[in-house]
Order: structure tokens, then sequence, then C-alpha cells
């Protein structure tokens, strides 16, 4: 059945839009019929290669241009950069080349290997001669060697002096130092623990200073530096020995202040100790 004429020309003047034309000149001839709308291919039937060559770009485009549009997630943040494990920090270690006094006093100065290392004002190296005749050995630093960082400057460092100048030397002329380096609260006796620290710091120094000999004041010294057991009171007078040098066990010179009779024993073992180098005191007794 045929479509009404108005039917065909709006039909026609559709398809000369879709070909681009914008106007249509006047004309007493019939319009002609619009093309034949384009006919799906029969099922089972493959279309063309330019068909499926348009239709596939098509695809193709329409997928690109989706996939520009869709929102893009955002990226995910870099990690933080890792930071090295802290540690903690270690001993101080004995310093590069031989060792001298100073290298050690450095090294007592940077010491936390104890509890000491906490209350203590200052270090207490020990000072004095290298190569003397004579190494004195205390137990620690008291409040006023802990306030000026120098060994036996208090009332039992007086009586010290007094005792070495009564055997004619001074006190320059002699190593005066500690068991310990740095003062237990209180003046206590030191812990194992605190000696165990401070032991190898001696040790080193002994080696550096080369005395001829060596005097342990007090049961503390003793016991730190030749492992003597017995109570100072029966030990005092007798010889020991510390890497080949000659030691000798007297009282500690806080103790003869408190008991000043055991005074001239005391004198009686430093004037074995002048025997010993083959020295005798000065004229006039202490």
């Amino acid at each position: 059945m045929k479509k009404p004429l108005r039917e065909q020309a709006l039909e026609y003047l559709q398809y000369l839009k879709e070909q681009g034309v914008t106007h249509v000149p006047a004309s007493g001839k019939k319009f002609a019929k619009a093309p034949p709308a384009r006919k799906s291919a029969p099922a089972g039937r493959k279309p063309s290669s330019a068909t499926t060559s348009r239709s596939d770009s098509d695809s193709h485009v329409q997928f690109a241009a989706r996939a520009d549009s869709a929102p893009t997630a955002p990226a995910a943040p870099a990690p933080a950069p890792r930071r090295p494990p802290t540690t903690a920090p270690a001993a101080p270690r004995p310093a590069a080349g031989p060792d001298t006094l100073a290298s050690i006093a450095a090294e007592i100065g940077a010491c936390r290997l104890c509890p000491l290392a906490a209350t203590r004002k200052n270090v207490v190296p020990g000072q004095g001669a290298l190569r003397p005749d004579v190494m004195f050995v205390g137990e620690g630093p008291g409040a006023d060697e802990d306030e000026q960082g120098l060994a036996f400057v208090g009332r039992a460092g007086q009586l010290l002096t007094k005792m070495i100048i009564a055997m004619g030397y001074t006190r320059e002329q002699v190593f005066i130092g500690n068991i310990v380096k740095c003062r237990p609260p209180g003046n206590r006796v030191p812990t194992p623990e605190e000696m165990e620290g401070c032991i190898p710091y001696l040790k080193r120094q002994i080696a550096v200073i080369q005395p001829k000999l060596i005097v342990c004041l007090g049961a503390t010294a003793a016991r730190g530096l030749v492992d003597e057991t017995l109570p100072i009171g029966k030990a005092r007078g007798s010889w020991r020995e510390f890497e080949g040098i000659p030691v000798m066990l007297t009282f500690h010179p806080a103790y003869l202040l408190r008991d000043p009779r055991q005074k001239a024993p005391c004198w009686a073992d430093l004037k074995a100790v002048l025997a010993r180098l083959g020295k005798t005191p000065p004229a006039k007794d202490a």
C-alpha cells in the first residue's frame, strides 16, 4: 500500500537534511522517493567486512571515550620512609693506638657502665707521676674528691699527704688513685658491679704508669686489685703481687682518722715499702 504523498514528502525532506541540503528550490516535479532503509542482515549471515570494521571502530571509540571519561582512582600514598632502628649508645671503647693517662681519663669521663655515673659530679681518674716508686690505690672518691675531680683531697687525703712526705716523697712524685672512679652515694662501700666496671680502667692505668710498687689502702682496694679475702686487720703488712708488681696491704687513711692507734702499724707497713725499694725514711719519722 502506497504511503500518502505528505508522508513521502516529509521522508524525502528528512533524507535531504541528512545529506546536508539546507533548502530546496520550488518545482512542480514530484519528490523523489527516499532511499529505502538499510535492512539488517538475516540471522546466521555475517555482516560485510566494511560493516564489521566500522562497527568495531565505533565500539572502540565508544570504549575509549568511556575509559577516558571514567574517574581515575586516586593513587595510593607512597609509603613513608622507614627510619633506621635506634640503638642504645655503646659502652666507651679504648681509643685507637696505645693507652695514655689522658686517653683513659677521657674514657672514664664518658663511662656509663654502672649507676654511679648518674649521681657523680665529677669523675676522679687519679693523678700523679709516671714510673713512680710507689702507687697508692684507695677505695673511691668522697664528697671533696667528687667536687674537685682529684683523688684524696679531703681529710683522709690530707693525712695521706703527711704519710707520703714522711716516706720522703711529694704527692707529685707518686701516683694516687682508687678502685672506683666515681663517688658512691653517702661514701658507702662500692658494690661488686661498680668495682667490676672500674677495675679494667685501673689495670690499664697501672700498665701505663708502671710503678715499682703498689700500696693498697684498705680492704676494698685489696679485694679489688688482688682478690684479698682476709679482713684488712689481718691482711695488713702482707705482700701480694699484681702482674709482677709487689703489692703492700695496709689501712686506709680514713680508718686511721677514726682509730689513731692504728697509725703506728700503718707506718711500719710504709717503712717495709721503703725497705723493699732499698730506701730509708728521712731522719724524722712521721
